[in-house]
C-alpha cells in the first residue's frame, strides 16, 4: 500500500522513500544502513503489534537501536497499524506522511485505528485513488446464499484466465450458512494491482437486495460517473420514487450514475431457474 502511494504523495511535493525488510530476525544493522539513503532525515516506523509494557514495538527498537550506534542525526518515530482488522489505506500513508512533515510530528502513534483514550490516532484526511488509471473496481452487496459470492469468483476467475488483465478478488461475510451480508471486493487493471485494501473508489457498484438499501451506505464508494445497478422489482419511476430512499437518489443524481434496475428474480423464475 505505501509502494502504490507514494508515488501520487511526491507528485504533490513530498520527498519520500519506503524501506521493506524482508527478513526480520536475525536483524541486520548493516544491511538496513546500506539501503538507508545518506539524505534521510526522519523515519516512521510501522509495526503491526502491539507490546504492553514495553518501551516501543520491535521494529521500531531495532531501528532506533541502530540508528544510534551508527551515529546518524535521524529522528525516528514509530507508530503501530493494522491491527483489530483496521485496514491500512493510502490515506493512511498519507497521514503518517503528513506526520512525518510536522513541525511536531508524533512520536509515538497509530494509524488507521481510533484511539480515544490515549488519543495517539493520527487525523485521517480524504480516501486517495491511487489505483491505474485503466482499473476498474466494483463494489457488490449480495445476500448470503444467493449466488453473488459464487458468481462473482467464476467471473474473476473466467478474466484472469481468458484474457491479459490482473485481477484480484476480496470476500466479506458473516457467519450466517445464508441470508446474512456478503461484500465482494474486485479490481481488474491492465498493471499488476498492489491495492490490497478494500475497494474505496468504485466504477460498479452492485446491491442484490433492495432492503439493503436503507441500512449501507453503499454509494459512498461510488465514482463520479460510475455504475450502479439494482436488482429489485422497483421497475417504474413511480415505484422507484416509492421504494428507493431519498439520499440514495440524491447521491445518484449528484455522482452523475448511469443506473439500472434488474428484477433479477423475476427473469429467474421465467426462465425456469427460480
Amino acid at each position: 500500500v505505501v509502494e502504490e502511494t507514494l508515488p501520487t504523495l511526491n507528485a504533490q511535493g513530498k520527498k519520500i522513500g519506503v524501506l521493506k525488510p524482508r527478513l526480520y530476525r536475525p536483524w541486520s544493522s548493516e544491511d538496513f544502513l546500506n539501503a538507508l539513503p545518506k539524505t534521510v532525515k526522519r523515519i516512521a516506523v510501522l509495526d503491526k503489534t502491539k507490546e504492553p509494557g514495553s518501551l516501543g514495538e520491535p521494529l521500531f527498537l531495532d531501528v532506533v537501536s541502530t540508528i544510534q550506534e551508527a551515529g546518524r542525526n535521524i529522528k525516528v518515530i514509530g507508530g503501530r497499524w493494522g491491527l483489530g482488522q483496521k485496514e491500512f489505506t493510502p490515506r493512511c500513508v498519507a497521514a503518517v506522511a503528513d506526520n512525518l512533515y510536522a513541525q511536531h510530528p508524533k512520536e509515538r502513534f497509530t494509524v488507521g485505528i481510533e484511539d480515544d483514550v490515549t488519543h495517539l490516532s493520527l487525523p485521517l484526511g480524504k480516501e486517495l485513488n491511487v489505483s491505474h488509471h485503466d482499473t476498474v473496481q466494483c463494489l457488490i452487496f449480495g445476500y448470503g446464499s444467493d449466488g453473488t459470492v459464487g458468481a462473482n469468483k467464476n467471473a474473476t476467475k473466467i478474466i484472469g484466465d481468458n484474457t491479459d488483465l490482473f485481477v484480484q478478488a476480496y470476500f466479506a461475510y458473516g457467519s450466517q450458512k445464508a441470508g446474512g451480508l456478503t461484500m465482494s471486493h474486485l479490481r481488474f487493471s491492465p498493471e499488476p494491482i498492489r491495492s490490497y485494501y478494500s475497494v474505496q473508489h468504485a466504477d460498479y457498484v452492485g446491491c442484490h437486495n433492495p432492503t439493503y438499501l436503507d441500512m449501507y451506505r453503499m454509494t459512498d464508494h461510488l465514482k463520479e460517473n460510475g455504475t450502479f445497478c439494482l436488482n429489485s422489482p422497483f421497475t417504474t419511476v413511480e415505484e422507484w420514487n416509492k421504494h428507493v430512499p431519498a439520499g440514495v437518489r440524491k447521491a445518484l443524481a449528484e455522482k452523475n450514475a448511469k443506473v439500472f434496475n434488474v428484477d433479477a428474480f423475476k427473469v429467474a423464475e421465467e426462465c425456469g431457474m427460480g
